[in-house]
């Protein structure tokens, strides 16, 4: 005889409250579309070029700007992400996770005053760093905040959500001002910067810490009450026993599998395994080709022939395409497809869309076809990221490591992926700037051997993580699960909670309509 035990499903109704806190709480993710939106459409903005650029008869727009002021401008925003991911383990260790995000508020406004007021390379490099300083804390601890098992993907995923929010939102207001020659053209998209750190320190007075987090540090009763606010509302008492005796034991056996926490910790033993798998999944996002896509699409399309008007047409049409590729993720990893099928099916359509890209570069380039290939790929490969890679990477990869050092692994990760991110926003004008290399489409070849290299990685590496708890993703780690046998592994710890909340609550095992089954030899 053995007990199925697990804790019961239950609708987004039902949890609209922890959804709604996990909603504040991922908001800080909007201030990246908004940033990437807005810094992508400047540089092909004549009154930001007529300031930070020079005269160019030549170019589309009549004016240029210098590929180091372009790389520097876009590669200093990664330089501050990665630092502050690469911290963002120690921080949270000795500070909380909602003292991180309240610092990336403060920290988001001066970059913002920086910006605006500033007509001085200097200062807006100073500022490009400091922004990215408190992006990097935005994106860490937002996507490690507490949700349940099924609804996950659907909650973290909130971070796709709001990223292409706030790039309709960069987009939209961009194109308002797309046609000014003064300084207002490109400090009013700037100005949009400050409705995340605004919204969001006001909201985290209302937003419970972690209670994962609050268990590791002792605090059992806050931890408590901490879960009771994100989901008492939705459970049975004794469903809400059964998950929270359930957190408790997972807790208690990683604590006395490691006594310290620490980075070095994330390369011993098994805990080896999930930070490299952790640090694969964040690497695939630049992998996929979106930071060159996102970062350089508007530009792209002038150099490719567009003029300025339309391309920032085409620009918010993308983000749209994007929106909605994201509401479509979020349903098929919830109801129809897991973790990985989603990523494994972006990665080919993505690498399909990129080669598509660079094939209609070669075979008829600078000609009418060619550019509407270029818009045509350009908005599939933003549909396909949104829906498949975008939306499943940070549910995929914050599930993969132990909750004991998941700050300092989804931090490091995440600073790794903004170290990919710089790199390739460092190296990407290079290869399309008509100064350069002049390579323009033809540069998506790269990214699409690089999408189907990804493909390699998410078959061979990336287990199905899928309606299973935090503390069952531990044990199955911790047994040295094959990721063949991922998604069938029997797991006990349930099983043991649910003995221990039948000692506390006489009858909860039917109560819970948990029944017995016959294991079959």
């Amino acid at each position: 005889m053995a007990v199925d035990a697990k804790i019961p499903e239950t609708s987004l109704w039902a949890n609209r409250k922890c959804l709604l806190i996990c909603a504040i709480v991922a908001i800080a993710n909007m201030q990246y579309g908004l940033d990437s939106s807005a810094i992508g459409s400047l540089q092909a903005m004549p009154g930001f070029l007529e300031v930070f650029g020079y005269k160019d008869p030549h170019a589309p727009a009549g004016y240029a700007i210098e590929g180091t002021f372009q790389r520097l401008i876009g590669s200093l925003l990664t330089l501050g992400a990665f630092l502050s991911s690469l911290v963002a383990g120690a921080f949270a260790h000795f500070f909380g996770r909602k003292d991180a995000l309240w610092l990336a508020c403060a920290l988001n406004a001066i970059a913002c005053i920086i910006q605006i007021s500033s007509t001085d390379k200097v200062a807006v490099y100073m500022g490009r760093l400091i922004l990215g300083l408190a992006n990097g804390f935005l994106v860490t601890f937002s996507n490690i905040y507490a949700s349940p098992a099924h609804l996950r993907a659907v909650m973290v995923a909130l971070f796709s959500e709001w990223v292409n929010i706030g790039s309709i939102i960069g987009a939209a207001v961009t194109n308002a001002t797309k046609s000014r020659l003064d300084k207002a053209s490109y400090q009013i998209p700037l100005g949009t910067l400050f409705i995340v750190p605004t919204f969001l320190a006001v909201g985290l007075l209302f937003v419970p810490e972690s209670p994962r987090y609050l268990l590791y540090n002792g605090k059992t009763e806050e931890a408590r009450k901490a879960l009771q606010s994100l989901r008492g509302d939705s459970l049975s008492p004794e469903a809400f026993e059964l998950e929270w005796v359930e957190m408790v034991k997972g807790i208690e056996e990683e604590k006395q599998a490691a006594n310290t926490i620490g980075p070095l910790d994330m390369f011993k033993g098994t805990e080896l395994r999930r930070t490299l798998l952790c640090f694969g999944v964040i690497a695939t996002q630049t992998g996929a080709g979106s930071w060159f896509v996102i970062s350089y699409a508007t530009y792209f399309m002038i150099v490719a022939g567009l003029s300025v008007d339309d391309a920032f047409k085409f620009s918010v049409m993308n983000s749209c395409f994007g929106f909605v590729g994201v509401n479509l993720g979020m349903y098929l990893m919830r109801h129809v497809m897991g973790r990985r099928s989603v990523l494994m099916t972006g990665a080919v359509t993505q690498g399909c869309a990129m080669l598509g890209m660079a094939i209609s570069a070669t075979v008829a380039p600078g000609t009418v076809s060619a550019r509407n290939c270029v818009i045509a790929f350009t908005s599939l490969y933003m549909f396909s990221y949104n829906t498949f890679v975008g939306d499943a990477t940070y549910p995929t990869a914050t599930e993969l490591v132990s909750t004991r050092l998941r700050s300092w692994s989804v931090g490091s990760a995440i600073s790794l992926g903004y170290f990919l991110a710089w790199l390739t926003g460092f190296c990407s004008p290079y290869f399309i700037n008509p100064e350069d290399l002049n390579w323009g489409a033809k540069y998506a070849y790269i990214w699409a051997a690089s999408n189907f290299c990804c493909l390699v990685f998410f078959f061979f590496f990336v287990p199905e993580t899928k309606g299973r708890t935090l503390e069952e993703i531990d044990e199955l780690f911790a047994n040295r699960v094959s990721v063949r046998n991922f998604k069938t592994f029997k797991t006990t710890i349930a099983a043991e909670a649910l003995k221990d909340v039948e000692n506390r609550v006489p009858g909860a095992e039917k109560k819970l309509g948990i029944a017995e089954h016959v294991d079959q030899a």
